[in-house]
């Protein structure tokens, strides 16, 4: 994963937009608002926190009009914690997390742009604002990528 996301980074000529998904006040299902929040913009890469609520957001995505689209979020795909991969959104299940209204693979059919998903494999996902440590260490790594 660290491999794909600095050749994307990399990608200077393209416009990059990073969306930070997440709820805030469920644990690690909030690091993609956290990374977000984190990442420092310049010519090629922009970013957009949007919560649980990236549907409100579906308008303003498109009228930023990225080349390529990175939505960030805490995904369970069965790995160790602070697993980290990033997909193209059709090869994402198509499920709906708990925090979500509606799953991030139907949501990327709504974009002109290519989607990917920039998941962060959670410890746990219960109610508190205290991301673990394990993501956290995942998403400095992934922080330190793309603000190089």
């Amino acid at each position: 994963m660290i491999e794909n996301l600095r050749s994307l980074i990399q990608q200077t000529n393209k416009k990059k937009l990073f969306v930070g998904i997440g709820n805030v006040l469920k644990s690690d299902d909030g690091i993609g608002v956290f990374i977000s929040d984190k990442i420092k913009e310049s010519a090629s890469i922009q970013r957009l926190t949007v919560e649980v609520s990236i549907e409100n957001y579906l308008g303003k995505i498109n009228s930023l009009n990225p080349d390529v689209l990175i939505l960030i979020d805490c995904v369970d795909f069965g790995k160790t914690e602070g697993f980290t991969e990033l997909l193209p959104a059709e090869k994402v299940k198509d499920f709906t997390f708990n925090t979500h209204n509606i799953s991030l693979k139907k949501i990327s059919e709504l974009f002109k742009m290519p989607v990917y998903i920039l998941g962060i494999q959670p410890k746990k996902i219960e109610f508190g604002e205290e991301i673990s440590e394990i993501v956290l260490n995942t998403a400095q790594k992934i922080i330190d990528i793309i603000n190089q």
